[in-house]
């Protein structure tokens, strides 16, 4: 056994086991973050893969406040966070992209079963409106309905947000509170919302109300459908 007695006196100032009082805080300084607040790595729910820090759109710094809590467009910036909006121009290429994927199939089944009675150029208004109203003419709009319909759902349900049309133009939907790709039920909503009203009674009429919804809505750009489904659409991963 060490026959060495330990030092007397004070400890020196450069003692690591030494207890140093706490230093007060300095007014006006602000207090560190807490180990669970955006420090420790929270950030926007359209961080990854699509925003925040090392994604293609930059460091996300909030969301865009969700439903329930205030309203979708309050707070001080209800964009931040968020990929950038889709341009007009593109949202209306990628639905003509998507309306010729489902029409060229649906009028190649037309021709096969013998095609649809369309011609009307010559023949009185009576006879026209028999076709219109026959079960031939309804039965071909169900058809459709379905076909446009359950393309939209499946595809924004199922394949990242995206129809064919919105991955050749890089968008996506998504939903507006948190970001993540709309569920079945938010896409069968919007399609139905987009696609019964102009395939069964207004066709050039609710196209009309829903580029103006979209091109004049402020801030998301949102379109009755969108409105519906709660979703926005946006610039996808280049």
């Amino acid at each position: 056994m060490s026959k060495d007695q330990p030092p007397t006196g004070p400890p020196p100032d450069d003692d690591p086991f030494r207890k140093r009082p706490q230093e007060p805080e300095r007014p006006g300084e602000p207090a560190p973050p807490p180990a669970d607040g955006p420090a420790a790595g929270g950030g926007s729910p359209y961080d990854s893969p699509y925003g925040g820090a090392g994604g293609p759109y930059g460091a996300g710094g909030g969301q865009p406040p969700p439903y329930g809590a205030g309203g979708p467009y309050g707070g001080a910036d209800p964009l931040a966070g968020m990929p950038p909006l889709a341009p007009f121009g593109k949202r209306v290429l990628a639905r003509l992209i998507d309306m010729i994927i489902v029409f060229v199939p649906l009028i190649i089944i037309s021709l096969i079963f013998g095609g649809i009675e369309g011609n009307y150029y010559g023949d009185d208004w009576d006879e026209v409106t028999d076709r219109v109203n026959s079960g031939e003419q309804w039965l071909w709009s169900l058809i459709s309905l379905v076909a446009y319909v359950g393309y939209d759902t499946l595809m924004t349900a199922k394949s990242n947000g995206q129809t064919v049309g919105k991955k050749i133009m890089k968008l996506r939907t998504a939903m507006l509170n948190d970001g993540r790709v709309p569920d079945v039920g938010s896409s069968l909503l919007r399609a139905a919302v987009l696609w019964v009203p102009a395939l069964v009674c207004c066709y050039c009429i609710w196209w009309l109300v829903i580029v103006i919804t979209v091109f004049t809505d402020k801030p998301y750009r949102q379109g009755l459908h969108d409105k519906a489904g709660k979703t926005v659409v946006v610039s996808a991963a280049q």
